[in-house]
């Protein structure tokens, strides 16, 4: 049997999708005839965005909103689905990250982090409910390897993600009776990305793909396949599952990756004094 993945006249909404990773997924499900939705906090990334969606075709949308504001989500949820329709796919990946040792981190700098990456992805999640079409819709969650391997400099990711992590579970128990999915995918180091290019002491690039079990840097691809293969019929018994698309490697790579950059940014920050913490 030939597996197909066609999500024409499907609904696609997916907040944090104008730059990365989470528009690497809208432009893939985008390419399978799906309607994109996207949600970001700058005009400028959901113009780009739109730019690069309408050459794939004409049902896109976008909506400028902080995941941190209820208000905001709802209006970009309300004027999404007055253009889509209800929601098939629901993809949560807005996130914020900067190295710092717990010590240095101050009360501000962890709060905007589980501010956007956990009570942000229960935000969206939240005011989506109602407009996930039921049975049948699919909500995956982008989470990352912090949540269940510890990393120095990464307290507030760490503990942001966990609870994400939870989330996922949590409501894929409360929201299957209603026929909806809920899963996680948490990427390992994926090239050409923001986070990658933060977390990554410049020059040790070959060092970081040769502890990855598999010898390579993943793509964004590899995540909004992972994405589409959840969201489509041939995933439709997979709910409450995080799902790492690391290589084989959060242990061997992502860890050490991120702590030897925290290093060189703690040892900037005593050389610098006023460097941001």
């Amino acid at each position: 049997m030939a597996l197909t993945l066609d999500f024409s006249d499907k609904h696609v909404f997916v907040f944090g999708g104008t730059t990365g990773i989470n528009f690497g997924i809208a432009e893939t499900f985008a390419k399978h005839g799906a309607g994109i939705s996207v949600a970001s906090r700058k005009q400028e990334n959901v113009d780009n965005a739109l730019n690069e969606l309408r050459a794939i075709g004409p049902h896109m949308f976008g909506a400028v909103a902080d995941v941190r504001h209820p208000a905001a989500i709802e209006q970009a949820l309300q004027a999404g689905c007055a253009q889509h329709g209800n929601i098939d796919v629901l993809v949560s990946g807005a996130a914020g990250n900067f190295l710092s040792a717990a010590n240095e981190l101050s009360p501000n700098g962890f709060r905007v982090v589980v501010e956007i990456d956990l009570i942000g992805t229960f935000q969206v999640m939240r005011a989506a409910f109602p407009f996930l079409v039921e049975p049948g819709a699919a909500v995956i969650n982008i989470t990352a390897p912090q949540a269940f391997v510890p990393m120095r400099y990464q307290a507030h990711v760490c503990a942001a993600k966990a609870g994400v992590d939870q989330i996922t579970r949590v409501l894929a128990l409360e929201w299957g009776a209603d026929g909806v999915r809920v899963n996680s995918i948490s990427p390992g180091p994926i090239a050409g990305t923001e986070g990658t290019r933060r977390l990554l002491v410049p020059g040790t690039e070959r060092n970081a793909i040769d502890a990855v079990p598999l010898i390579r840097m993943g793509t964004k691809d590899d995540i909004a396949w992972l994405a589409m293969f959840l969201a489509s019929p041939y995933g439709s018994y997979i709910s409450g599952t995080v799902i790492p698309s690391d290589g084989g490697g959060a242990f061997d790579s992502v860890k050490p990756m991120i702590e030897a950059a925290g290093k060189v940014d703690a040892a900037l920050k005593a050389a610098s004094p006023s460097r941001p913490r």
